[in-house]
């Protein structure tokens, strides 16, 4: 199976930035798609972004987009999240995930089977 591993949350005031790094390891040669989820306390999950492996297409929900870019190195096997502008609301748990596919399902609505640990991301006003 594929291991998955977050780094780079912290604490960071209003209009900073941060970057979140993925790294997998394991069966990674089935994978379809790589994304980044998050979580906030009494919230339900949310789908931040996503990348195609080989298209390198990607999917960012309304919240984020224009703020944050997902990207990765195929040669490494990571994932990264450069999140810019961030704001308060950008407060929660994020998540690494990877999926399986079925190749050609839209980012927006491929499962994902595979997920890190997660790392916190506090931002402060």
């Amino acid at each position: 199976q594929v291991q998955l591993v977050e780094s780079g949350g912290g604490l960071v005031q209003a209009g900073g930035s941060l970057r979140l790094s993925c790294a997998a390891s394991g069966r990674t040669f089935r994978t379809y798609a790589m994304g980044w989820f998050r979580q906030a306390p009494g919230k339900e999950r949310e789908r931040v972004a996503a990348i195609n492996w080989s298209l390198g297409s990607t999917y960012y929900a309304d919240s984020v987009k224009g703020r944050f870019t997902i990207s990765r190195d195929l040669a490494k096997n990571t994932v990264t999240l450069q999140m810019n502008s961030l704001k308060p609301e950008d407060t929660a748990v994020y998540y690494c995930a990877a999926s399986w596919g079925p190749y050609g399902r839209s980012l927006d609505r491929v499962d994902f089977g595979s997920w890190g640990q997660g790392t916190q991301v506090t931002v402060s006003s």
